[in-house]
């Protein structure tokens, strides 16, 4: 009976300790970084110029959990995004204190295709 609950607690303590540690979101190569306003869904301010977020577009707050574009009304944040082939902004992601750390990351189209991305490390060389 001891046994078992000192494996119980065991296995909760490891449980516990593993989900404390920070996890590093794996973000695509079409990932640019910038700051958006939320407007009134879907209209967004994309650094400073308007835009508007894509039908189903998908938002994830710093937790990495799903954040309705509604509840962010009124609020700025840095994020990483992806634009669709209508340019739309399709993905979001509001980004931590540590991946806001991460420099260089490409802010334009233009930058990315001339840098090099490794996605395991998820870092940016600017060549």
């Amino acid at each position: 009976m001891i046994r078992c609950a000192t494996t119980l607690f065991v296995a909760a303590l490891i449980a516990s300790s593993a989900m404390a540690q920070p996890v590093q979101r794996p973000f695509p190569a079409t990932a640019l970084r910038g700051e958006i306003a939320f407007g009134q869904p879907p209209e967004i301010l994309l650094n400073g110029q308007p835009a508007r977020l894509s039908p189903g577009a998908r938002i994830r707050g710093s937790s990495n959990l799903i954040v309705m574009s509604g509840a962010l009304f009124g609020q700025s944040a840095v994020v990483h995004y992806v634009i669709d082939s209508t340019g739309l902004v399709r993905d979001v992601w509001i980004l931590t204190d540590d991946e806001r750390a991460k420099l260089p990351w490409p802010k334009s189209a233009q930058e990315a295709r001339s840098w090099t991305f490794d996605p395991v490390a998820q870092t940016w060389t600017a060549r």
